[in-house]
């Protein structure tokens, strides 16, 4: 490995956030994963988790969409919404959901500097009723226009961004969140990946 090669992973590595997640409920259409999948690397999330109860297991994404960023991620993939909700509830304290209704709180109140889990729902019914129930809350995306609603991966782009300015201005980037056991695995995993 180059010098500039192990810079570049430590770097990315260095920024990686141990305490943010991101959820799929059921969408369907893997480009808007993929695009999902590329705001997650873009703004330092690792892990994402990809639910499917009601639609097949996704066997690959969309690539073009993604430039290759699902193989920079760890991606947990779930058929069961009660195992998923376990997994989750061991490594974020909140886990909130995108969904329009009365007891939703604005983005822009939420404190995404706390260990929490955000979840979006499929492109056609958003998140469903049962998830719902699982999760601590939910949240919208303030809008002013007729349409009330954002594409999937445009809305988790949103979101991903408000925690990424509330993260920096917390100095989350200026620390190593990852332990050092994940680290090295996910550093070893990198490594033998192709040059970026």
């Amino acid at each position: 490995m180059t010098p500039e090669r192990y810079e570049r992973l430590a770097s990315v590595l260095n920024k990686r956030q141990n305490d943010i997640t991101i959820v799929l409920e059921n969408v369907f259409d893997p480009h808007n994963i993929s695009a999902v999948m590329r705001s997650c690397d873009a703004a330092g999330v690792q892990d994402i988790y990809i639910l499917t109860t009601k639609i097949p297991r996704h066997k690959k994404w969309g690539a073009k969409s993604s430039s290759s960023a699902a193989k920079w991620l760890t991606i947990h993939q779930f058929e069961n919404a009660e195992e998923c909700f376990a997994a989750l509830r061991k490594s974020y304290s909140t886990i909130l959901t995108t969904h329009l209704s009365s007891d939703a709180v604005d983005l822009y109140s939420v404190d995404l500097t706390k260990s929490i889990a955000l979840v979006f729902g499929n492109e056609h019914s958003g998140v469903s009723e049962e998830i719902r129930k699982l999760a601590d809350g939910n949240f919208i995306i303030p809008q002013t226009g007729i349409i009330r609603s954002l594409n999937i991966s445009v809305a988790c782009a949103v979101t991903l961004y408000e925690a990424f300015r509330q993260k920096t201005n917390a100095g989350h980037y200026s620390q190593r969140k990852l332990d050092d056991r994940r680290y090295n695995e996910l550093f070893k995993e990198w490594g033998f990946k192709e040059e970026v």
